[in-house]
């Protein structure tokens, strides 16, 4: 089947695989290799087919995904991909999660390695002796999921004729929203069952930086989450003041990075809290999807009460891959 005779209906939206995937099966890419089709998706093939542009100076009006029944059913995705646009311009969160697991239920448990100090170092065993176990368990609690997401609140009517690179602008927003709100619940979740660690005066001192890094042992420092008064401290330490790295910052607006770890502005971490991890075991992300829209209501161009949302949680992984630091008295 060519992908400009192909059928489409709600139907692709309901299929376990989700829209983009039911569409590449029915219409696979590798039919077109060597064409000039080569590198598109199932998805963008079908808006060639509809001569539908979606960003440019010369993008269309909303209205064009409506010529047709078959065309208006490419909308809502339109609207998910903008969305996820959105989320992954505003990405912070992949810096400092381990895994992401998609789950087609509300309720999950995680697994959690139980772990001494034994365990970071794998001693020569003789013949014969006892082997050291690591002890796999699932986690006695289960994992808080929450819904992020807006409500698109407009009339057909009003929108029809607005150009789509200006909407998209709008739908990269809900993006953002919604990615600062994952991370907040990622640091909330990393932060909440930790006691902070106490530095040593009442000011970021290099030799807490070194502190902080070496607390981490035998975990990697990866990441390091602070607010921004505490970001512009590390940033005026003396040691990250040379000229190199004063060139790299003034002409990429790269952070200079202690030890080579992410900095991350977090403006509502709490007091001066500092938070350090080790992005490669600290935390599971949890979804159930990606970005779900009603599907129905945007083919049906009923926008006045059409939501755009994601589910998902997160679950720490090993406990000691994430450490809290604070000053005296906070």
């Amino acid at each position: 089947m060519s992908f400009d005779t192909l059928k489409l209906d709600k139907g692709l939206y309901t299929s376990s695989k989700g829209f983009t995937a039911a569409l590449e099966e029915a219409d696979p890419s590798e039919n077109y290799i060597g064409t000039e089709l080569e590198g598109l998706d199932a998805y963008q093939r079908q808006l060639k087919r509809f001569d539908i542009k979606v960003s440019g100076r010369n993008s269309d009006c909303i209205a064009k995904f409506f010529q047709t029944t078959d065309s208006a059913a490419l909308f809502p995705e339109y609207v998910s991909r903008a969305v996820m646009q959105g989320i992954e311009t505003e990405d912070n969160l992949s810096k400092i999660i381990a895994t992401t697991t998609n789950i087609d239920s509300l309720d999950y448990r995680s697994i959690a390695s139980v772990q001494n100090d034994n365990d970071f170092e794998l001693a020569a065993v003789g013949e014969g002796a006892f082997i050291p176990q690591t002890v796999i368990k699932t986690s006695e609690n289960l994992t808080r999921l929450h819904k992020r997401g807006r409500m698109l609140v407009a009339s057909y009517e009003a929108i029809k004729f607005q150009k789509l690179d200006l909407f998209t602008i709008t739908l990269n927003q809900i993006g953002s929203y919604i990615a600062r709100s994952q991370f907040t619940d990622a640091v909330n979740t990393l932060g909440e069952a930790i006691t902070p660690t106490e530095l040593s005066g009442s000011t970021l001192t290099y030799a807490d930086m070194v502190s902080i890094w070496e607390s981490l042992y035998p975990h990697r420092l990866t990441a390091i989450v602070a607010g921004t008064a505490e970001i512009a401290a590390m940033l005026n330490l003396t040691e990250f003041k040379d000229s190199n790295a004063g060139l790299n910052f003034h002409g990429t607006g790269k952070m200079i990075t202690p030890f080579g770890a992410e900095v991350i502005s977090f403006p509502s971490i709490s007091g001066d809290a500092i938070l350090a991890l080790d992005g490669t075991c600290a935390l599971e992300k949890v979804q159930a999807g990606d970005v779900l829209t009603e599907y129905d209501k945007l083919i049906d161009r009923q926008l006045e009460r059409a939501t755009i949302s994601t589910i998902c949680g997160f679950s720490r992984l090993y406990e000691d891959a994430a450490k809290v630091f604070a000053y005296p008295g906070n």
